[in-house]
Order: structure tokens, then C-alpha cells, then sequence
């Protein structure tokens, strides 16, 4: 969701008007969440029929100042609204000779929902998409993920990001687990994404219980999986260990509902590993109860939201009520304080 101020406060990070080095992680965050920042406006300006006229004020600024290129706009075939957008950095040559990391030749961004809009009822109906797991029927992401593949197609999957916020970031999550499915790992960027999930993080707040509830979720979504797996047949490579391979970098903060239960998700795989039960929970990690309860080992079973491999970054500063947390905005501040670390399945 974003608020009114934050789609027409074109201020972003002022930190990196005069100058941003690529290889510094925090530039790059920045550049990510304010070309996602892009798409809002962009659908802002269409709403106001301001395409064309003030477009050039409102949205561009939030990739020109970063030499990106509007490449092309994409659009929901259902309600006609812009929901993501693909950016082409202007001077790519330029950085051939640059060592790595050097800055992507093309961003693929993707908004999250607009309540203040009418293509809210279409963005609430994909939020629902996320919830039962089946976003990927849904005509935004086969829009957006051809899209994505075309791009792969054309530069190459190591010239790509993806960038997503909210439901966006869902849409992003998506397209990249199913490239790294096909061994093609795009960098990408995950603001606020879901965490479709009894959200533990925020229900419980004495520690103790709280590890005590995931133990127990742990050893009961182990067990089921186990079952069923022995009475399924596919052979096939298990998905979720393709995914390892890829490393998206998640950016939560822990007073959204939303995605804060990705920080419990991640730091309870450790504890479990401390306590000498990884391997109960390495076959836990890879499924939710609901999955399981309602479909058998395979595509049915595999939730979106569950990630092997991930950088996290949380947003420790305070947030003053549930808009300021979930924001955009946050992800291109100076100065807040934030603990990152790298998970990666054992």
C-alpha cells in the first residue's frame, strides 16, 4: 500500500542527487526502492489523466536522476492499470569495464496496492491470489512475467533486476524463483514482501513461547511432510533446493504485520541448528501446514513465500503506525538504523 504523501513527495533520496557509487549495497537499495517508487507515480499520473501533460514532473525524476530510461510501462489487462515498469540504463556500456558488482542494463519494477484508487478491487483481488497461493494464475503476473522472460531472452539474466513492494514484491518473488528454477538467478529486491502466515512475530512477544510454538509447528509440518512424501512417487529434484542457488535481498520491518514474520521464519532455522534439530527443520522450512493439509507434495505444496536462501535486511528505527512501516519510503532513508545478515539453507 503507499499513501498519497509518498506518491507525490518527489524529494526521495536526497543523499544521492550529487552522486552514488553502485557497488555500495545502500545506493543500490536505494535505486531499487525509488524506481519501484517510479511505478506508483506512474499510475498516479495516469488516474489523473496527467500522462503526457505533468508526467514529466511527477514520475521521471524517480528513475532520470539515476540514468534509467522508461523502456516500457506494464499493464493489467483486467482494470488497465500500470502496475510495474521496465527501466533501461542509459550509459551500460560506460561500465562494462567496471568490476563487479556493476549496475543492472535493465530494472523490472512492480508496485504494490493502491487503496486510493480505482484499481484497488483489482489489487485487493490479487492480494487474496497471494493468500491461497495461486498468484501465478493471474493474468498481472503471466503479463509480468513474460515480460521478465522476454528481458532474460534479450540481455541476459545477470544484466536484470527485479524490484517489488508489497503485493509487487509477491509479483517479483514469483518471476524469480521461477527463473532460478531454470538456473537463471536475476538479483533482486523484495520490499515488504508477504509472509503469508500465522504471524507468530507479532502475536507472541515472550520469547520463550514464541520459540516453543515454532518447535512445535516444526516437528508437525516435518511430520506431515514426511508422510506424504513417502507415499508420492515424483521423482523430480526438489524444487526448493533449486532454489538456493538464488539470493534475493528481503527488506522488512518488524512493526509490519505484513512481512515481519520473515524475521522469526529465518532466525528460528538457526536456533533449530543450535539446539540440533536442523535437520527436522530443514524439512520443515520448506512447507506450510496449510499447504500440505490441502495438497500433496509438488506445485500445490510449495508456498510462495517460503525462500532457502535470502538477505535480510530490518529496519530496527521506529516506525510511527502501520503506513510508516510498511512504506516504500523507508528503503531509501539515510539515516535509520537496520541489521542485515544472510540465511542460507544448510
Amino acid at each position: 500500500m503507499a499513501s498519497e504523501r509518498e506518491i507525490f513527495d518527489v524529494s526521495g533520496p536526497l543523499h544521492l542527487l550529487t552522486s552514488f557509487d553502485w557497488r555500495n549495497t545502500f545506493h543500490r537499495r536505494s535505486i531499487a526502492a525509488s524506481l519501484v517508487q517510479g511505478v506508483y507515480v506512474l499510475e498516479k499520473d495516469r488516474k489523473r489523466g496527467s500522462i503526457g501533460h505533468e508526467h514529466e514532473t511527477h514520475a521521471s525524476p524517480w528513475w532520470e536522476r539515476f540514468h534509467f530510461q522508461l523502456n516500457r510501462v506494464l499493464v493489467d489487462d483486467i482494470d488497465l492499470s500500470y502496475f510495474g515498469a521496465i527501466y533501461e540504463l542509459k550509459y551500460a556500456h560506460l561500465f562494462f569495464f567496471q568490476s563487479s558488482p556493476y549496475p543492472p542494463r535493465y530494472v523490472i519494477a512492480f508496485r504494490g496496492t493502491i487503496t486510493r484508487s480505482l484499481t484497488k478491487s483489482e489489487d485487493m483481488k490479487l492480494n487474496f491470489k497471494c493468500i491461497f497461493d495461486n498468484l501465478e494464475e493471474s493474468s498481472r503476473f503471466r503479463t509480468a512475467f513474460e515480460a521478465v522472460s522476454n528481458t532474460v531472452n534479450m540481455a541476459g539474466a545477470a544484466n536484470i533486476w527485479l524490484a517489488g513492494h508489497s503485493l509487487g514484491a509477491s509479483i517479483a518473488m514469483l518471476a524469480g524463483r521461477n527463473m532460478a528454477k531454470c538456473r537463471l538467478q536475476l538479483e533482486t529486491y523484495l520490499f515488504n514482501p508477504p509472509f503469508i502466515s500465522v504471524p507468530i512475530e507479532k502475536m507472541i512477544k515472550n520469547e520463550t513461547l514464541k520459540h516453543g510454538v515454532r518447535i512445535v509447528g516444526s516437528f508437525v509440518t516435518a511430520g506431515i511432510a514426511t508422510a506424504m512424501k513417502r507415499r508420492s512417487e515424483d521423482p523430480e529434484e526438489d524444487p526448493f533446493d533449486v532454489l538456493s542457488e538464488w539470493t534475493p535481498y528481503v527488506f522488512v520491518n518488524p512493526s509490519d504485520p505484513i512481512c515481519a514474520e520473515y524475521i522469526g521464519y529465518f532466525q528460528h532455522r538457526d536456533k533449530m541448528d543450535r539446539i540440533g534439530v536442523g535437520k527436522i527443520e530443514r524439512i520443515a522450512t520448506k512447507y506450510s501446514i496449510g499447504s500440505l493439509v490441502t495438497g500433496a507434495i509438488g506445485r500445490e505444496s510449495e508456498p510462495l513465500h517460503l525462500l532457502p536462501t535470502a538477505y535480510l535486511t530490518v529496519n530496527l528505527s521506529l516506525s510511527e503506525g502501520f503506513k510508516q512501516a510498511h512504506g516504500i519510503h523507508q528503503w531509501w532513508q539515510q539515516h535509520f538504523q537496520w541489521q542485515s545478515k544472510l540465511y542460507k539453507l544448510k
